[in-house]
């Protein structure tokens, strides 16, 4: 019984609810069918009766009308500001080709207090960024922290990846051939990078620098300020990609890089030997020894010179 009286009671409360949505047209419906049987029974109807009901009629249809015009009015709206917010995500993301790209990063190095760096080995990082970064850092008389996420030099398949990886793509960078990709390149361009970052960390008091080594070859090069992301790759037909700070983006780019680093091996930096401003090669093998990452036997004084060069000469890769 109680169930019965709680289901009649809902379906109240739904025709209740029904009828007030369509208002209108129940009083359009209830006007035409009391005029309607009064005629049919024939029964006399004043024509002041009978005009008001056909008003009565009318002016519930021209409420119904535009009630569903409120309503479409609100569904448009809705549907705009929805088109309007996907445009904004559109906008999340910039190309950048050509000149563009070395003008985002300059202005992405200006006043920056942070910067993280996953890619293969770092060689714009060692040229431009690392560089820049510091002595505006000392300018400014400020902090700066420093990430740096690269292919693992002491593993030997995850080099020659990456080394098959950007051969693919030599013959279109460069007009002359250039240094060929080698695993051996790879591993001593990795090594120059963790070099550079002892070299300037042990110069800049202020700066907190870190480095990982991954074992997964990357595809893409991520430089994140803390002003923006730029996605590069090496591939000069594709286009680079520009993410301002103040979009979802950029956050999950952060979450991600952040993951990257976590399954990468970190190095201590804190155990370093001093180095001088042109170090020496018993400095650098002394350094590498002491950070449990030795240089591989194979290296002749002039490998370790090479590497010496790369980490505090290195050119800019992209200067035309």
């Amino acid at each position: 019984m109680a169930r019965r009286t709680a289901e009649l009671g809902r379906g109240i409360e739904h025709a209740v609810a029904w009828t007030l949505r369509n208002l209108d047209g129940v009083v359009a419906m209830a006007a035409a069918l009391i005029i309607g049987t009064l005629d049919i029974l024939d029964q006399k109807i004043d024509s002041n009766v009978t005009s008001g009901a056909i008003l009565l009629v009318l002016a519930a249809l021209v409420f119904g009308t535009l009630t569903e015009r409120r309503r479409r009015i609100v569904d448009i709206r809705e549907a705009m500001s929805g088109t309007r917010h996907a445009l904004e995500d559109l906008t999340m993301v910039r190309s950048l080709s050509g000149a563009e790209l070395e003008s985002a990063l300059d202005r992405a190095r200006q006043n920056t207090d942070r910067w993280v760096f996953k890619g293969g080995t770092g060689t714009y990082l060692r040229a431009v960024t690392l560089p820049v970064c510091v002595r505006e850092a000392q300018r400014q008389r400020r902090s700066l922290t420093m990430k740096i996420d690269i292919v693992n030099p002491a593993d030997e398949q995850a080099c020659a990846a990456y080394a098959r990886f950007r051969q693919t793509f030599a013959h279109r960078l460069h007009a002359v051939p250039a240094e060929a990709w080698s695993a051996e390149r790879t591993r001593k361009e990795s090594f120059a990078t963790v070099l550079a970052a002892c070299w300037y960390r042990q110069r800049l008091d202020t700066l907190e620098i870190d480095v990982y080594l991954s074992s997964v070859v990357p595809t893409l090069r991520f430089d994140l300020s803390s002003s923006c992301l730029i996605i590069t790759q090496d591939d000069p037909q594709r286009v680079n990609l520009l993410v301002e700070r103040d979009r979802p983006l950029y956050d999950y780019y952060v979450t991600e890089l952040h993951q990257s680093r976590e399954q990468a091996h970190t190095l201590d930096l804190s155990r370093t030997e001093p180095l001088s401003e042109e170090p020496t090669v018993d400095e650098v093998l002394r350094l590498f020894d002491r950070l449990a990452l030795p240089l591989p036997a194979s290296f002749t004084d002039r490998d370790v010179g090479d590497i010496i060069d790369k980490a505090l000469h290195a050119e800019n890769p992209y200067r035309r």
